[in-house]
């Protein structure tokens, strides 16, 4: 089988491509107003600070920077896979993408368990975490991510095939130390918050099981709508990459050199890949339904932008 499979059984012409990369683009133009406008509110319009507002800030931000380097991807896609921005820029904009994607899947995953052990276990230090701590618990899973992506600095991730320049982090040589740490990352940093989160919302729905009467208390209320909004985005956003890259990348291992059945499932890869980034677009619902002081200072926005 051929080292790099991917490279080798592409087709940078095929004008389904561009077209597939077409789904980042409401990505882009819905997620960097809704986050502007978060932005904007966590930043003169919150009366107050407590820990899941410090995730959920982190978490914004996350989405924000993410998708300010999105445009070059779809530009780059639009070109026919053709990257145009040199190979330093190619690093950069790689190393970007996957922190902060890890970063929104971190503070997704750490406003969910605020909740939950606000709900189940009130009596918990962790429930007790001070606006101190939270802000240290958010520079701590930055600077994890960014650790575990630094290989994608040091490594040339600009493929030439004829006159195409292709800058990829997946479907690389599985033999650079650079791909593999990022594509174990990539994998980990969904099943294990994946896992987590689906524990965390059987338990509340045990409990709420036990304890039926409890179900009109107000942080029982928020916590269910908490969970479930993060659990929805967080499965339809990347549950389809993961299973689309962990069968290309089955395929790489163990196939043969059928390029068409491997091209058709890295189309699909790279379709949920560009499909993943509406995640940013759609956590705005998450701040909404995670806080009441976002939601109130929503809703006053809207009501001051009415009576104009």
């Amino acid at each position: 089988m051929s080292e790099n499979l991917y490279l080798h059984c592409s087709s940078s012409s095929e004008p389904s491509y561009s077209l597939i990369f077409l789904l980042m683009i409401p990505g882009v133009v819905v997620g960097l107003p809704g986050n502007l406008l978060a932005l904007w509110i966590f930043c003169f319009r919150m009366k107050s600070w407590e820990p899941h507002v410090v995730f959920l800030f982190n978490l914004m931000l996350a989405d924000f920077l993410l998708l300010v380097c999105v445009p070059f991807r779809i530009d780059t896609h639009l070109r026919g896979e053709h990257w145009v921005y040199g190979e330093a820029f190619c690093r950069i904009n790689l190393f970007m993408l996957a922190v902060n994607r890890s970063a929104s899947i971190g503070f997704m995953t750490a406003v969910a368990l605020n909740r939950y052990f606000k709900v189940l276990h009130p009596l918990c230090r962790v429930s007790f975490m001070t606006l101190r701590h939270a802000v240290w618990l958010s520079l701590f899973i930055w600077a994890t991510v960014a650790a575990l992506r630094i290989p994608l600095l040091t490594t040339n991730l600009l493929h030439r095939q004829g006159n195409c320049s292709m800058c990829r982090s997946f479907g690389g040589d599985l033999s650079q130390p650079a791909i593999i740490v990022h594509t174990a990352a990539y994998i980990a940093e969904f099943l294990l918050p994946w896992a987590l989160l689906l524990f965390c919302s059987a338990r509340i729905v045990w409990y709420l099981k036990q304890k039926g009467q409890m179900v009109q208390k107000k942080n029982v209320k928020k916590a269910i709508r908490a969970m479930t909004v993060i659990n929805l985005v967080f499965t339809v956003c990347f549950l389809p990459a993961i299973v689309t890259g962990l069968g290309a990348l089955a395929f790489k291992t163990f196939g043969s050199d059928n390029c068409a059945g491997f091209r058709r499932l890295s189309l699909a890869f790279m379709a949920s890949i560009g499909f993943s980034y509406l995640n940013s677009a759609l956590d705005p619902l998450i701040y909404t339904f995670s806080s009441s002081m976002f939601r109130a200072a929503l809703k006053g926005v809207f009501r001051r932008s009415a009576n104009v």
